[in-house]
């Protein structure tokens, strides 16, 4: 790997996720023609896929997608301003995940709503780039609504509000839902226009102390924990040691990181046991994680890991169904790319530091 051709990679791999971009801003989760569903905008993969554009320091796509996140928060300002009113407890009635990507409307059919990680995640983005001096907030509109985004979150309690979470699924308190909102928040207090009361971050503090390193009641190991490490950078050394361990003991196989144990979404085995799916971006995400703490040798060994998810196509798919070497349809996936992205990048700095 140290004669890896980092920046031929890393610029294939971009143009990967560039091609996700629609006219809107937005970025679909997969292709564009995929059957899955993958062809909407959701809020938290567009956060996820613009990382590799930040770190590369690509600041228009970046800057695109957040305006066109804000132009959409805007554009249903009537509901937001209606749960800040009134606390939602439907999930109907929380701000969507998942959006049109063309015409920014929600999609009605039943669907697990309530999602404060990614909530959390669009206002990081948008502090992220007014602290950048790259500010996609122009009007009077937009403006409010950044506020209107920390007074949500509070109307809310994230701090204590079972919510859907990362994967979609069962309601719960989800520590992966509470650090997004408070790394958010904790950015959006370096503002000296935005409102953040203390109360807000400290009571989140408080509620990931108790639930870390578990994810949740139900879950005490999770691939979503390690979003509190990186990007979120919200767990004490500690917690990120234990988060580590579980994850990597429990969870990492050959070709991913499988969510949590008895995944049953694309899970080979009719009763849900002992098959789940292999995500391929969990593998950079420990590539990052290690590169971020200056172990080289962990860093490039799930760097190297990473490598062996790509397809001959050159694509990094969602995930590969369990011991297989098939991928599932969401190939590309744009959160995959995006990952791969950044752990390149991050163990070329890293190499780059150490020699």
């Amino acid at each position: 790997m140290s004669s890896f051709d980092f920046d031929t990679e890393i610029a294939k791999h971009l143009d990967v996720v560039r091609s996700l971009q629609k006219p809107s801003g937005v970025f679909t989760a997969s292709a564009h023609t995929v059957q899955t569903g993958y062809d909407k905008a959701w809020l938290r993969d567009i956060y996820f896929m613009t990382l590799g554009f930040l770190e590369t320091g690509e600041l228009p796509v970046v800057q695109k997608a957040a305006k066109a996140l804000l132009t959409m928060f805007v554009k249903h300002k009537d509901k937001i301003n209606w749960a800040i009113a009134n606390k939602p407890h439907e999930t109907w009635q929380y701000i969507h995940a998942r959006f049109n990507p063309e015409t920014f409307e929600e999609y009605w059919e039943e669907w697990g709503n309530s999602q404060n990680d990614a909530v959390g995640e669009v206002l990081n983005i948008l502090v992220e780039l007014e602290l950048r001096g790259a500010s996609v907030i122009e009007t009077n509109d937009e403006r409010e609504m950044v506020q209107k985004i920390i007074d949500y979150l509070i109307a809310l309690e994230y701090w204590h509000d079972a919510d859907n979470g990362i994967w979609e699924e069962n309601m719960e308190v989800h520590a992966s839902s509470v650090g997004s909102c408070v790394a958010a928040l904790r950015k959006a207090k370096q503002l000296n226009w935005l409102v953040v009361p203390e109360d807000a971050i400290t009571l989140g503090e408080l509620a990931l102390r108790k639930l870390l390193p578990r994810e949740s009641a139900a879950k005490f190991a999770d691939l979503a924990l390690l979003s509190l490490i990186y990007p979120f950078a919200v767990t004490t050394k500690e917690e990120t040691s234990t988060i580590l361990a579980n994850v990597e003991y429990h969870l990492t196989r050959d070709r991913g990181v499988i969510r949590y144990k008895l995944d049953r979404y694309y899970n080979r085995n009719e009763d849900g046991y002992s098959e789940e799916a292999e995500w391929c971006f969990g593998l950079s995400w420990l590539a990052i994680i290690y590169a971020e703490q200056g172990d080289r040798d962990k860093a490039y060994y799930y760097l190297r890991q990473a490598e062996k998810t790509v397809t001959k196509d050159g694509l990094v798919p969602e995930l590969y169904y369990s011991h297989t070497e098939k991928p599932n349809d969401n190939t590309p996936l744009g959160w995959s790319e995006s990952m791969y992205v950044v752990a390149l990048k991050k163990v070329k700095d890293m190499s780059q530091e150490v020699g």
